[in-house]
């Protein structure tokens, strides 16, 4: 009988008759199978990027000029019986496990043993492997054989075994990886325009709410002149935290249910209807302002809420100053204690500048339509990369 996993559910049109793919053990394909160096070195001003699996991200090499140098004689020893060479893989094996990227240089750059080095024979398109890779079954082999210490690791001898089906055409394989190539290209595309919108709404931040001290920003709208107020959140708006807890969420509950994350449950009941601003109160998010929320809702008890805002300060106008500020303030107030958590009064008594209403709602407005921009990008990220990931499991077996 046939093996329906010999044969990808989505294949080119082209290659629809062209049979079963081959089942290889991963060495079996392989010219070279090493990790980098595991030895020690000097540091130095003008050498040779000794880079880890930390330089490895989004299918790319990142090198920092803050990165380790090393001698170029301590490269020549690391590379005496082997050169590195353009195209071949590199995936990280130590910490974050499966990272990969393909090496387009060679100059002034080595690696610790923290990155695997894979070299696939002329009958093994390169970009193909990278792919195969970061598939759900070869991710799963990786998490499956590696070992637990003070960091995650895996040998070189458990990767070599990890089974791989590929097609034996060579062009089939050139044509698939150059197909998630392109898809990756337009991920990275969108990802740098994401990371431009942040950078943007970060500068904006920085201009339009005055410097510590001072009483009007350097950047305002037209017809705006007068010295902004300084108010106690005490005075401006009630606090307090929710009462439910992380169990009491409801899969297709009706209210949105917010918990200690930037993920939003859901709840079949509702604490609160109103307008607020809501911030982490511990845990890995202390001091997180991940929501604004107008509206019926349900919240964890270790989630504060400002709310009742009718004192001269808008609240979403409150959620953008609050935003920008409040995280910091924790950080440096619980620096010297053992435990992060937010107290009533590191709210109560923050302070917080305004202008007049009018002015508020301007900036209010033009920084929830920058949120819109930097959250649609977002999505179409996510949707890009669920594509992706739905045909890294269609075209690879």
């Amino acid at each position: 009988m046939k093996d329906e996993r010999r044969v990808p559910r989505r294949r080119f049109r082209e290659f629809l008759n062209d049979g079963e793919w081959e089942q290889h053990k991963l060495r079996d394909v392989l010219s070279l199978l090493k990790d980098g160096t595991h030895g020690t070195y000097k540091d130095v001003r003008n050498g040779v990027y000794l880079l880890s699996a930390k330089n490895i991200k989004n299918g790319c090499v990142n090198i920092d000029e803050s990165d380790r140098k090393i001698s170029f004689k301590d490269y020549e020893r690391i590379h005496t019986n082997f050169k590195l060479k353009v195209g071949d893989i590199l995936m990280t094996i130590v910490g974050t496990i499966g990272d990969t990227a393909i090496l387009s240089r060679i100059d002034k750059l080595t690696f610790q043993r923290s990155v695997a080095f894979l070299r696939p024979t002329r009958e093994l398109n390169n970009i193909f492997l990278k792919y195969t890779i970061e598939t759900k079954y070869f991710q799963k082999e990786l998490d499956n054989r590696k070992t637990i210490s003070a960091q995650p690791g895996i040998y070189l001898g458990e990767i070599e075994q990890i089974g791989v089906k590929i097609t034996g055409k060579i062009n089939e394989q050139q044509k698939i990886g150059e197909y998630f190539n392109s898809l990756d290209r337009i991920i990275n595309l969108n990802q740098h325009k994401l990371e431009k919108l942040k950078a943007l709404k970060k500068a904006y931040l920085t201009q339009m709410f005055p410097s510590d001290g001072e009483c009007k920003p350097k950047l305002r709208f037209a017809g705006f002149n007068e010295e902004w107020k300084d108010y106690k959140v005490k005075d401006i708006c009630g606090i307090s935290t929710g009462m439910s807890n992380t169990q009491d969420k409801i899969v297709d509950g009706m209210y949105p249910f917010y918990v200690r994350s930037p993920i939003i449950e859901r709840s079949n009941k509702y604490l609160y209807d109103e307008e607020a601003v809501l911030t982490v109160g511990d845990g890995v998010g202390t001091g997180k302002v991940f929501h604004y929320v107008n509206g019926k809702y349900d919240l964890h008890q270790r989630v504060y809420r400002m709310f009742g805002f009718d004192k001269g300060v808008l609240g979403r106008y409150f959620y953008h100053y609050f935003s920008n500020h409040f995280y910091d303030r924790v950080m440096a107030m619980t620096a010297k204690t053992s435990v992060d958590s937010v107290r009533l009064e590191m709210i109560s008594d923050m302070n917080i500048i305004a202008p007049s209403i009018e002015e508020q709602n301007k900036i209010a407005n033009f920084l929830d339509r920058l949120n819109n921009f930097i959250d649609i990008q977002q999505r179409k990220i996510e949707k890009l990369q669920a594509i992706k990931k739905s045909y890294l499991n269609e075209m690879f077996i």
